[in-house]
C-alpha cells in the first residue's frame, strides 16, 4: 500500500450510533404492516441496504406492495427518532481530529442518502469535521456496496489513488466494497460481527480510538 493519504469513513454505525434506531423504527413499522419483525431480525435482514432494496425485500415477504408513501413515512419517523435519540459513536470526533492532525484527509461514503448523512452528522456535532464536498452517497453511483463504485467515486473526487486510501466500515458488504476497490479495509466491530468483518477481508478493531495506532499515524 502507498503512503496513506485518505481515510474514508462509513457513517451509520461508524461515526453515528444510528443502526439500532433506524432498524428499531423499521421493525415497528413492518410489524404494523403484518410482518412481525424484531430489532435483531431487522438488522439481520435489512441493515446496509438501500431504501429501495428494503422496500423490495419487504414486499416480497408480504406478497403485496407497501402502501403509497410508506418509505417516506419511515424516513420521517426515523428522522424524528434521530432528533430525540441519536448519539455519535464513542471516540468518533477525537479519532477524526487525530487523523486530520496527522495530515491525512478524511471523507464520508455512506450507503444512505446525502441528506440523511448531513442530518445525522449535524445532530451529533460531527458535520464540521468534514469538508462540504467530502460527503458521498451511493445515490451518486451505479452500484452500491458491496460493489466498489462508491469508494472509487469518493477517492477520485478527493483526488487520491485507491492504493492510498483506507476505509472504516462496520458491515461485511462495506468491507467487500473497499477490498474490491483496492483499498485497505478496517472493520469497526464494537456493534458488529468481528468474525464476519475479518472473513470479508478487514482488520478489525473494537474502539475507534485505536484507529490512529492501527493506521500507524498515532
Amino acid at each position: 500500500m502507498r503512503e496513506l493519504r485518505l481515510v474514508i469513513f462509513d457513517c451509520d454505525g461508524v461515526l453515528v450510533d444510528s443502526e439500532a434506531i433506524s432498524n428499531g423504527v423499521l421493525a415497528e413499522m413492518l410489524s404494523a404492516e403484518g410482518l412481525p419483525t424484531t430489532l435483531a431480525q431487522a438488522r439481520r435482514d435489512f441493515q446496509g441496504l438501500l431504501l429501495d432494496e428494503v422496500a423490495a425485500r419487504v414486499e416480497a415477504k408480504l406478497g403485496r406492495p407497501l402502501p403509497a408513501g410508506w418509505l417516506e413515512a419511515y424516513e420521517s419517523r426515523r428522522a424524528g427518532s434521530f432528533r430525540r435519540e441519536l448519539q455519535p459513536v464513542a471516540g468518533a470526533a477525537a479519532t477524526v481530529r487525530r487523523v486530520t492532525a496527522a495530515g491525512i484527509v478524511v471523507c464520508v461514503a455512506s450507503q444512505g442518502r446525502l441528506a440523511k448523512t448531513q442530518l445525522t452528522l449535524g445532530l451529533t456535532g460531527l458535520l464540521d469535521l468534514f469538508a462540504p464536498d467530502a460527503l458521498f452517497s451511493a445515490e451518486s453511483v451505479a452500484r452500491p456496496k458491496p460493489f466498489p463504485d462508491l469508494f472509487l467515486h469518493a477517492a477520485r473526487a478527493m483526488g487520491y489513488e485507491p492504493s492510498a486510501c483506507a476505509v472504516v466500515e462496520d458491515s461485511p458488504s462495506g468491507v467487500a466494497g473497499a477490498r474490491a476497490a483496492g483499498m485497505r479495509a478496517i472493520g469497526y466491530a464494537a456493534d458488529s460481527d468481528a468474525q464476519a468483518l475479518r472473513a470479508a477481508g478487514a482488520q478489525t478493531l473494537g474502539s475507534l480510538e485505536r484507529l490512529p495506532a492501527l493506521l500507524a499515524i498515532d
